[in-house]
């Protein structure tokens, strides 16, 4: 019973999430094996949407390490356990807590160990610009931890990049490339446990610059972006992105590129508004107010979409049920949900 409830919620997110965005890309699938441990180690930009993303098309079932704030309250505390969430405790949760972590060391060296598939942000923390930052070292603690205890594993590491059009904005793109299967074994010498820890997170950190965008000099950040947004680059083809990267001058004066308007798109964005004015007046004056983060806007309008939409396609049928006929409600419901779907598509 429970994996049924887990898979319906599951089904549900992910046609949810390929409605919300206009085009979602997957690469290197095949590269995630099925039947061995595997910690998933993603680049970190959109808050809780990377987290489904990931959850819906890496092809296994995985265990998610989560910050522990989030399971403060018990009601959410259960509802993400059963998620197959794990809490992770960091510096600003009290040095305490940091203790806590060994548990879930072990906690993860046991699913390790019956070959179950991890995800864990190496980065340990969220940002909306397009780089990879540090990496953390507590997901070698992890890795070296479960070989300690299980020496013979065959621990896979797959760092994955995540690339977003806009990020925070809406309709957006993705595109999620999985790379190389990294094994752990060869890069672990337990007499040198730093050594071993600084070639990991060399590894990995190389990889991602590779999977996704990488604005490496950060003092030059803005301007940097700046200029690929003048030359209206594809962030969906990282590899491509970074090439340009670069060849980019910044001793040069650079202007932001301006979205080209022919009055079309803004007609259609127009009629988008107008024909879902109840949801977009409550997201605008309700729950858009209450982002705390530019990193958690994607994510809050995405899960106050995934549950106010069906209410109001309900609600239209309905009204229109009433006053004319079943009928009428469908295809008015019809008319508005591919309207919806193709400007989300195209827009």
């Amino acid at each position: 019973m429970k994996n049924i409830g887990y898979i319906l919620l599951k089904y549900w997110v992910k046609i949810g999430l390929h409605l919300y965005y206009g085009k979602i890309v997957v690469s290197g699938l095949e590269r995630v094996p099925k039947d061995k441990p595997v910690l998933f180690l993603p680049n970190h930009q959109s808050a809780l949407l990377d987290v489904l993303l990931l959850a819906v098309d890496c092809g296994r079932k995985p265990y998610f390490l989560t910050r522990s704030d989030v399971f403060k309250k018990p009601l959410l505390k259960k509802f993400f356990t059963y998620l197959q969430m794990i809490p992770i405790y960091r510096i600003r949760d009290g040095r305490r807590a940091l203790k806590n972590n060994e548990a879930v060391f072990d906690t993860c060296a046991s699913l390790l160990g019956k070959n179950q598939a991890i995800l864990m942000f190496p980065e340990a923390n969220h940002n909306i610009k397009r780089r990879v930052r540090p990496l953390s070292k507590g997901f070698t603690r992890i890795l070296f931890g479960a070989l300690d205890k299980q020496p013979e594993l065959d621990i896979q590491m797959i760092p994955v990049g995540l690339n977003y059009r806009t990020n925070s904005g809406f309709p957006d793109q993705v595109a999620i490339y999985f790379g190389e299967n990294i094994p752990v074994r060869p890069l672990y010498d337990k007499e040198e446990p730093l050594k071993s820890t600084n070639t990991v997170k060399e590894a990995i950190a190389a990889n991602l610059k590779e999977l996704t965008t990488h604005i490496e000099d950060e003092g030059n950040y803005d301007k940097v972006e700046n200029r690929l947004g003048a030359l209206g680059v594809d962030y969906l083809k990282p590899s491509e992105v970074n090439g340009l990267i670069d060849t980019i001058d910044t001793s040069e004066t650079t202007t932001t590129k301006k979205p080209f308007s022919n009055g079309v798109k803004p007609l259609f964005k127009f009629i988008f508004i107008l024909f879902n004015l109840p949801v977009v007046v409550l997201w605008r004056g309700w729950m858009k107010p209450k982002v705390w983060e530019p990193e958690f806007t994607g994510t809050l309008r995405f899960a106050f979409a995934l549950l106010a939409m069906p209410f109001y396609y309900g609600l239209i049928f309905t009204i229109f049920s009433v006053v004319f006929t079943a009928l009428a409600g469908w295809v008015i419901v019809a008319i508005l949900f591919i309207y919806n779907w193709l400007y989300v598509k195209f827009g």
